[in-house]
């Protein structure tokens, strides 16, 4: 597999590039810095310390975009794409990824629909890594970059061979929660294990805080929130939750994922419309 000249590869133990890749069995496609940390750490906490399960991330865009402030406020789009850059591999590290990729594309280009070289892209890492379980954004997001990245994936193992796609495909939480989703949609993703990687991960994006938005808060926020207010009628199970959508259908071609995606809105509100029917008084 051949990155392009942009792309950005970092192996935190320094394996070999073939082994980095072939180890992998949780892997995270991202629209930008620091959306692995807050949307994917149940997989990294799960492979922490391990040698039989193994996380990787991938990041699509350069980060050239981000707001800036404080220490970052004169920086330039190209002196943040350096900053980022820095900060995604200090988080590879503390987390002990298996290997991190960023491919510096900007996000005008991951939008584009008519421009395929992305999509081929992922596909030659998806072969790759071959890993038994994919995570990317969750398909009712609603950031523009988000959802044509999560697209980009699908399109991705679209291209595969049924032996070579995982085992699963999720799309997480980043920029909407899924805490709408009917409980028995939801895929439960435990974030309670090491929460002080949680923290050290979601705090080495230090450009991100500074730049006005409490990311590290929000994202351990909605991981607590969601643990306490899955279950209304029982103990916490969790002690730090995230939630996910199934996408693992979508590897199919003839799966059509706006009627896929839009599904889950409509039970959802045939959910809704069945308590207000169960417990409006009859007058």
């Amino acid at each position: 597999m051949q990155e392009n000249e942009k792309a950005v590869l970092f192996i935190p133990d320094g394996a070999e590039k073939t082994e980095a890749f072939s180890r992998t069995t949780h892997l995270c496609v991202s629209a930008h810095q620091d959306d692995i940390e807050f949307m994917a750490y149940a997989p990294i906490a799960e492979c922490f310390g391990r040698c039989d399960k193994w996380f990787a991330g991938v990041v699509v865009t350069d980060g050239a975009g981000s707001p800036r402030s404080g220490l970052y406020a004169d920086y330039t789009d190209e002196d943040m794409k350096a900053v980022r850059i820095e900060e995604q591999k200090k988080a590879a590290f503390v987390g002990e990824y298996s290997f991190q990729l960023l491919l510096g594309h900007p996000s005008k280009q991951v939008k584009d629909r008519s421009d395929s070289s992305i999509v081929r892209e992922l596909a030659d890492i998806l072969r790759a890594a071959h890993p038994r379980y994919v995570y990317t954004h969750n398909l009712a997001d609603k950031h523009d970059t988000h959802i044509a990245t999560a697209l980009r994936v699908i399109a991705a193992l679209r291209m595969l061979s049924p032996e070579e796609r995982p085992e699963k495909v999720y799309g997480c939480e980043v920029w909407r929660d899924l805490d709408w989703m009917c409980d028995e949609e939801k895929v439960f993703l435990d974030c309670g294990a090491h929460p002080n990687i949680a923290r050290c991960l979601s705090g080495v994006f230090d450009s991100q805080i500074v730049g006005g938005k409490r990311y590290e808060l929000a994202a351990e926020g909605r991981r607590l929130a969601n643990a306490t207010f899955s279950a209304s009628h029982a103990c916490d199970t969790y002690s730090a939750l995230n939630y996910a959508m199934d996408l693992t259908p979508l590897m199919e071609q003839d799966t059509d994922i706006t009627a896929y995606i839009t599904g889950y809105i409509d039970r959802f509100r045939a959910a809704v419309a069945e308590k207000l029917a169960e417990f409006s008084p009859k007058v």
